[in-house]
C-alpha cells in the first residue's frame, strides 16, 4: 500500500514537472544570471529594460502560435513587415506630419493588407507557407528599403512616443508607486479566482483535474513572480504603458484560443486538417485568418519598435521572425501543430529575454550568444520530437 502511494506520489509530481517545465527552467535561469550579474538582471531599472527591448518577441510571438497551430506552419515575413510599418510610420508621422493616430490606424490597415495577400496565396492556392512568406520577406524589405531610400527617418514627436514609453501615473505618490502594487496585488486576486472557478467547473463536469496541491504549488509560484516584479517595477517608475498593451494582448489571445470556438479550430486544423475540413470546419478560412492576424500584430509590433528607438531604420525587423519562432518553440509549441498555449509563448519570450540579457550584463561575446539560442532552441523541438515519439510507441 505505502509502495503504491509512493509511486502515485511520484507520478504526480512527474506530471506536474512535465506541465510547467518551461516556468520552472525561466526561474532557474532567472536565478543563475540573477547570481552571475550580481543582482543586476533583476534590478528596478533593468526589469523596465526587460520589458521593453521584449516587447515585441512577446507581440510577434503570439501571432506566430497561431500559425504554427495550423499544422507547425511559419511565417518568415514578420521582421520585413515590421520594417515597413515601421518605415511608413515615420513617413507619415515625422516627414507628412499626419495625426499620429490616423499615421497609426493607416499602418495597422497596411499591416492587414499584407496579411490578406499572403493569406490568400497560402490559404486559397496553397502554396507552402515558407514560400509564401519568404517571398514577404524580400518584397516587404525591399518596399521599406524604397521608402526610406536607404535612411533612417527621426525624432519622432512627443505625443507620438508617450504612447508606448510612458507609465502609467500614481495618485498616492511617494517612494514607492503604490499603483503598482495594487495592480499586482488584483492581478494575483484575479488569477486565483479564475483558476478555481475554472477548476470547479472541469470537476462539475466530469473532467480530469491535477490534485490540488498542484495547483496551490503553481498558483504560489506564479503569484510570487507577479508581486515581485511589480515590487520591483514600484521601486522604479512603476508601469510602463508597454506593458498595459502587451497584458491586453495576451489575456485577449488567451481567451480566444482556449475559450472560443474559432479558437479551438486552430487546433483542429493543426492535429488532422483532413478530418477538421471533414468534420465541417473551413479550413482555408482558418489558415488565412492566422496570417492576417500575423500581419496585424508585425504592424502593432512595428509601432512599439519605432517608438523605443525613436526612429524608423532600414535594418529595423532583422531576425525578428527567429526571435518569435523560436519563442514559441521553447514555450512548448509543437513542431507539428495543434499544440501550445499563448502563455507558453509568452513564457518562451521572457525565456529568450533573460537570455540575451544575462549574457549581455555579463559581456558574452554575441557571436557566443547566438550559438546558445541556438542550442536551446535545438533542445526544445528535440524535447517536443522524442515526447511525441515516446507516446506513439506506447
Amino acid at each position: 500500500m505505502e509502495k503504491a502511494k509512493e509511486f502515485n506520489s511520484m507520478d504526480k509530481l512527474k506530471v506536474f514537472m512535465k506541465k510547467n517545465t518551461m516556468l520552472i527552467a525561466l526561474v532557474i535561469v532567472t536565478l543563475f544570471f540573477q547570481f552571475e550579474t550580481g543582482g543586476t538582471l533583476l534590478a528596478p531599472r533593468n526589469m523596465t529594460n526587460l520589458i521593453s527591448q521584449n516587447g515585441y518577441v512577446v507581440i510577434l510571438a503570439v501571432g506566430m502560435l497561431m500559425c504554427i497551430l495550423t499544422g507547425g506552419n511559419i511565417d518568415l515575413s514578420v521582421g520585413s513587415i515590421v520594417a515597413l510599418v515601421g518605415a511608413l510610420a515615420g513617413t507619415l508621422i515625422v516627414t507628412k506630419g499626419m495625426n499620429v493616430y490616423l499615421a497609426i490606424a493607416i499602418c495597422l490597415a497596411v499591416g492587414i493588407l499584407i496579411g490578406i495577400w499572403q493569406g490568400f496565396w497560402i490559404a486559397y492556392v496553397r502554396i507552402p507557407a515558407f514560400i509564401v512568406t519568404l517571398s514577404g520577406m524580400l518584397l516587404w524589405r525591399g518596399v521599406a528599403l524604397m521608402i526610406l531610400g536607404g535612411l533612417t527617418i527621426s525624432p519622432f514627436p512627443e505625443e507620438y512616443l508617450n504612447l508606448f514609453n510612458s507609465y502609467i501615473p500614481d495618485p498616492f505618490g511617494g517612494q514607492i508607486n503604490i499603483m503598482c502594487m495594487i495592480v499586482a496585488i488584483a492581478v494575483c486576486a484575479i488569477l486565483v479566482c479564475t483558476e478555481l472557478v475554472s477548476r470547479k467547473n472541469r470537476i462539475k463536469k466530469g473532467y480530469s483535474t491535477g490534485s490540488a496541491a498542484q495547483l496551490l504549488t503553481r498558483l504560489v509560484v506564479i503569484c510570487a513572480l507577479i508581486l515581485f516584479a511589480g515590487y520591483k517595477l514600484a521601486n522604479h517608475k512603476g508601469i510602463p504603458t508597454i506593458l498595459v498593451l502587451l497584458a491586453a494582448v495576451v489575456l485577449i489571445y488567451s481567451y480566444y484560443t482556449s475559450r472560443t470556438v474559432n479558437g479551438r479550430y486552430l487546433y483542429a486544423v493543426g492535429g488532422n486538417e483532413k478530418a477538421a475540413k471533414l468534420s465541417g470546419i473551413d479550413t482555408n478560412k482558418v489558415l488565412f485568418k492566422s496570417y492576417v492576424n500575423m500581419a496585424f500584430l508585425s504592424a502593432v509590433a512595428a509601432l512599439m519598435c519605432v517608438a523605443r528607438f525613436n526612429s524608423s531604420a532600414p535594418t529595423a525587423g532583422m531576425s525578428y521572425e527567429l526571435d518569435a519562432i523560436g519563442a514559441c518553440f521553447i514555450g512548448g509549441a509543437s513542431a507539428y501543430g495543434g499544440t501550445g498555449t499563448v502563455g507558453g509563448a509568452v513564457i518562451g519570450a521572457i525565456f529568450m529575454g533573460v537570455l540575451n540579457n544575462g549574457m549581455s550584463i555579463m559581456g558574452i561575446d554575441a557571436n557566443m550568444q547566438k550559438a546558445v539560442k541556438g542550442l536551446v532552441l535545438l533542445a526544445a523541438v528535440a524535447f517536443d520530437v522524442i515526447s511525441k515519439k515516446r507516446k506513439e510507441s506506447k
